[in-house]
């Protein structure tokens, strides 16, 4: 399976650098211009299905990339949101104490247990096309963090996903997949 993996466009709350989690969201102009860009640059490829965050911004931006690809099977999931960050959600990274979590915020195993979960589900209904994921930052850092086969403790080291962006791997069957293309912003220029 070819699996291309993007990140909604940057959000009002991106720009003022508050915690989402699952709250919303709402695409700037940028994130929406950003979006646009990202329909054309993956416009010549055979997206057979497109799944996308039931968030708002991710949905807005996945509604957009669909109109590149108006046969695609579209699908709105909760296995793809981003990390549950529950009472942090609406304060500034700044405000937040990253070394002393609160204990209502999504652990890494449970996000991971979930991104695993999809990723099986779209890989046995796909497994010989082209499937398009629109996710979040920390959301996507996991996924990558899971087909890179690397421990849970890695899945932050990762380096930050920036909006709009394409990752785009070849997934094989005995897990020997293949990283074609990682963080690509080419487009957005």
């Amino acid at each position: 399976m070819r699996l291309i993996i993007t990140r909604h466009g940057r959000t009002i709350e991106n720009v003022q650098r508050q915690v989402q989690g699952h709250s919303p969201g709402t695409l700037s102009d940028e994130g929406k211009t950003q979006a646009e860009k990202l329909g054309s640059r993956l416009m010549s490829e055979k997206i057979a299905a497109i799944f996308s965050s039931d968030l708002k911004r991710a949905s807005d931006t996945a509604i957009i990339l669909a109109k590149y690809h108006p046969d695609a099977v579209f699908c709105l999931v909760k296995e793809l949101r981003e990390r549950d960050y529950a009472s942090l959600v609406g304060k500034t990274w700044n405000e937040v104490d990253w070394k002393n979590i609160p204990a209502d915020v999504e652990t890494p195993v449970e996000m991971e247990k979930r991104v695993k979960k999809i990723i099986d589900e779209i890989f046995e209904r796909y497994k010989d096309k082209t499937v398009l994921i629109v996710g979040h930052g920390g959301l996507n850092k996991m996924i990558l963090n899971v087909i890179m086969n690397r421990s849970i403790d890695e899945w932050e080291t990762i380096e930050k996903i920036p909006n709009a962006s394409v990752t785009i791997f070849e997934i094989d069957e005995n897990k020997k997949h293949t990283t074609i293309l990682l963080n690509d912003i080419d487009h957005l220029k």
